[in-house]
């Protein structure tokens, strides 16, 4: 981690990151953007603080979030490239955070609560346990391990998508989803456990059902199931 002013200054202009001040104890505060993505990186340099607009990291061949801020005003990007371990991120992302396409086995040190998208699918978890209490946006694990959706946020303000995953039961579904649910591609049997209610559709097709399954919830779009 770079702590001399004069090689944090070089690093951030090799960056290309305008609007920055670095502060007496070194960590870097941004007035904008930071995007770091597809630089090659294996670690980040510098420790920021607070990054007003988005920053993305994606694309590089990080195995470690050591130096991401801890605030971010809009999105958090760090995708593609070969994290195990989400500790580092923000703990306070004002948009969407993106993690998909990593080797993550946990969600732990997520963000507490995300205001846009969380994306964590294309990974190894075997758990969301750790993942953000409540999403705005869209929530997708899809194309993991899961083998129940334990852990899942409580609300989820749009879309929630859990397909191609090794669900047998829904017993851990956000009790809230605001738009879509979408757990296509399971080895589901029953749709115990499913949300409360479904503000758009409810499709489960491509499961183990051998008729239309029963389900409690309030659906306010369609039910598909084959």
């Amino acid at each position: 981690m770079l702590t001399n002013h004069n090689d944090i200054k070089a690093w951030l202009e090799t960056m290309n990151i305008k609007s920055y001040t670095i502060n007496d104890t070194g960590t870097v505060t941004v007035d904008g953007d930071v995007d770091i993505s597809r630089k090659g990186l294996t670690e980040i340099p510098v420790q920021f603080r607070i990054v007003y607009g988005y920053f993305s990291c994606s694309r590089n061949r990080l195995e470690s979030l050591n130096g991401s801020p801890p605030e971010v005003g809009r999105d958090f990007y760090c995708s593609y490239n070969g994290l195990k371990s989400l500790e580092g991120s923000p703990r306070e992302v004002g948009g969407g955070f993106f993690c998909s396409h990593n080797s993550l086995k946990s969600l732990n040190c997520s963000p507490h609560e995300v205001g846009g998208d969380f994306y964590c699918s294309d990974n190894q978890l075997e758990s969301l346990n750790g993942s953000p209490s409540e999403v705005g946006g869209n929530f997708n694990c899809s194309f993991n391990r899961l083998p129940s959706l334990e852990g899942s946020p409580r609300e989820v303000g749009v879309g929630f998508f859990c397909w191609n995953n090794r669900l047998k039961s829904l017993e851990g579904s956000p009790q809230e989803v605001g738009g879509d649910f979408y757990c296509v591609d399971n080895s589901l049997t029953s749709l115990n456990g499913s949300p409360r209610e479904v503000g758009g559709n409810f499709d489960c097709s491509y499961n183990s059902f051998n008729t239309s399954p029963k389900c409690d919830t309030i659906i306010n779009g369609q039910l598909f199931w084959k």
